[in-house]
């Protein structure tokens, strides 16, 4: 659970950080910055901040803030209702984020798990995503990833996000914020 002022503190934060990648954030678009903690209560280790531009039946487009090292547990994007999960493409547009999909185990990883959380996390081929790079995952692809040292800013293409139903392999987690009274 987070802080009304622990939320304030990411989306200045946030906000920062994409003034500084040279993004344009209007002033109305700072309350929209969703600071996701996955209601563990680490947010400086997991977690993650998004900045939605448009999300309809059809597409989403979206920023994904991480500070140094945070990162953002391993989920997938399920069918419902018939509809396949989400279709994403990752864009680095600032700093480095290390993507681990299904495939075969990279032997000397960049980044490792969350101490603690390691066995909630089984997706260990790694993919090193630096500004302008990109990789495509399709629905139902588990996947977890993790900002370099400075930090990184992603800017995510996908068909619509449904994200309060995105299953997490971390049976503690739960996808919406709760705030602390």
């Amino acid at each position: 659970m987070l802080t009304k002022q622990q939320i304030q503190k990411a989306r200045l934060w946030s906000r920062e950080k994409m003034k500084s990648a040279g993004l344009v954030l209007r002033d109305d678009e700072l309350d929209n910055i969703e600071i996701a903690d996955f209601n563990l209560g680490d947010l400086d280790n997991m977690g993650l901040y998004m900045m939605v531009y448009v999300n309809t039946s059809r597409v989403c487009a979206k920023e994904l803030i991480m500070s140094p090292k945070q990162t953002c547990p391993e989920h997938y994007h399920p069918e419902v209702d018939g509809t396949p999960g989400k279709e994403e493409t990752f864009r680095c547009r600032w700093g480095k984020v290390l993507l681990y999909v299904p495939g075969e185990k990279t032997l000397n990883p960049k980044c490792k798990p969350p101490v603690g959380r390691e066995k909630y996390y089984t997706s260990m081929h790694e993919i090193e995503l630096n500004p302008g790079d990109q990789y495509t995952m399709m629905p139902g692809t588990p996947h977890w990833f993790q900002a370099g040292d400075e930090g990184a800013i992603i800017s995510e293409f996908s068909t619509q996000s449904r994200d309060k139903y995105d299953v997490f392999t971390d049976t503690d987690i739960t996808r919406l914020t709760i705030l602390k009274n």
